[in-house]
């Protein structure tokens, strides 16, 4: 755990009390804070009791009397409207803070040459799998990482600093917008795509979140950013000389980095060859490498170090993550894609496919998937999506399955019809929320269908 001084002996409200809330609870109250919590949950209240914490109606609090309130990522800052604990601390003139925030100060209150390095990841899509992939990456040259954030273990719950230590941070959009010192010595943005625009009241308020990530960096700061799209694009010409690019065009070699399937090249150089990565298929996951060969340079690793790390990757839970094979089928686990721009990386990286799609559709459906419907050998659909996919793919060969466990029994028999090498690919474009509880939950399932069949799991070597 990360105390967080600063607070000592005075009140500070937290606000929902999921991993991120009471793990605060817990740093604030090491590092001599008086923590009051609420949510509006009886289990999270129950949970809090059970640990000793003061557990108060904040509707009913004296707001004049607290240092700082802690509002969980969940809770909305600003849209569709500022939840009410929002609404009462600025009455009161108290600072609204997140858990990144209280990790930045906590590493800020150590002397300079006593502080830890930091790396954080920002982006609607790929930000999990750079994330891992960094860890990894620095982990494998022998450095103190600790990888955390809005992947795995709450940032505050994570080891205390060390002077020798790099943390590998994932911060959401919504966590970025409750910072105000936050300052990363490496930045990252992989991209940004239409996302969460009711939390931030539209697309300009989502990319100025995502920007946050670059703003209280020092001269020092090192800044990576994703240029596939037009946000990228203009957050690297605010950043001016800043910025380093990271493309999958190869336009852009003069600039920074291009990521092609298989290769990172720098200034029209190759620099590393992922061919044999198998953990890393695709475009996309090259410009995950080529931001993750960047950090490991900008953190002083040799060249051959930071590529050997790229090429041992073994890759991330539910994300391109190949979990069995039946004969000459491969099973592919893509239960992260959460969005049509996040499949559109896995479609990408097949030549063909039998696509299991569907649960609670984003905006836009999979109309921007178009032109890779002909990679499609068939696709099989799930969940409340189902009837709208079906109508948007039209001619291209599809099922309406309902069922995951169905989705993969008819995937697996039409592959073994087809013969030869298949691809059966879970990447559904859709939140889980309908059937599943997260997107975990729907990969594990996946998993388990695709073993119950006989499928032999697959390890990357």
């Amino acid at each position: 755990m990360i105390p967080v001084p600063g607070f000592e002996g005075r009140r500070v409200a937290v606000f929902g009390l999921g991993r991120s809330g009471i793990t605060a609870a817990r740093a604030l109250q090491a590092g001599g804070a008086i923590p009051i919590l609420w949510d509006d949950g009886e289990a999270g209240r129950a949970q809090a009791k059970g640990e000793g914490f003061t557990v108060e109606d904040l509707a009913a609090a004296d707001w004049s009397d607290f240092a700082a309130i802690v509002l969980s990522p969940g809770a909305p800052l600003t849209h569709p409207r500022p939840h009410w604990t929002v609404d009462l601390a600025r009455a009161a003139g108290v600072p609204v803070l997140g858990d990144i925030e209280l990790f930045a100060r906590a590493l800020a209150d150590r002397p300079k040459d006593q502080r830890p390095r930091v790396v954080a990841i920002t982006g609607t899509n790929g930000k999990s799998t750079t994330t891992a992939l960094i860890g990894w990456v620095l982990k494998s040259a022998g450095l103190t990482v600790h990888v955390g954030g809005n992947i795995g273990v709450g940032v505050l719950a994570l080891p205390e600093p060390t002077p020798d230590a790099v943390y590998v941070i994932e911060v959401s959009s919504y966590q970025l917008d409750l910072t105000t010192t936050f300052a990363p010595d490496v930045a990252i943005l992989t991209n940004i795509s239409p996302d969460h625009l009711d939390r931030h009241g539209g697309m300009d308020g989502y990319v100025a979140a995502k920007a946050r990530i670059f703003a209280n960096q020092g001269p020092d700061g090192v800044a990576l950013v994703g240029v596939d799209d037009t946000w990228g694009q203009q957050i690297a010409r605010d950043l001016s000389d800043r910025a380093t690019v990271i493309s999958t065009h190869p336009s852009q070699r003069a600039e920074g980095y291009v990521a092609q399937s298989g290769a990172v090249l720098k200034d029209s150089e190759l620099v590393a060859d992922l061919t044999a990565a198998r953990s890393l298929p695709g475009r996309h996951n090259a410009q995950n490498a080529a931001f993750a060969y960047a950090t490991a340079r900008a953190l002083g690793l040799d060249h051959d170090a930071a590529v050997a790390g790229l090429l041992s990757f073994p890759g991330l839970a539910h994300r391109m993550e190949a979990v069995g094979r039946l004969g000459s089928v491969r099973f592919i686990n893509d239960s992260k894609a959460t969005n049509a721009d996040a499949a559109r990386q896995a479609l990408a990286s097949y030549p063909s496919v039998l696509w299991i799609a569907g649960g609670v559709p984003k905006a836009g459906g999979i109309a921007d998937l178009a032109d890779l419907f002909p990679r499609i050998a068939k696709a099989y659909l799930i969940g409340d999506a189902a009837p709208a996919f079906a109508a948007t793919l039209a001619d291209t060969p599809h099922v309406i399955a309902r069922t995951l466990d169905a989705a993969v029994a008819a995937a697996a028999a039409d592959a073994a019809s087809a013969g030869g090498e298949q691809i059966v690919l879970l990447s559904p474009a859709c939140a889980s929320f309908d059937q599943f509880k997260d997107f975990e939950a729907r990969g594990e399932a996946f998993r388990a269908a695709v073993l119950a069949l006989g499928a032999v799991p697959e390890t990357a070597s």
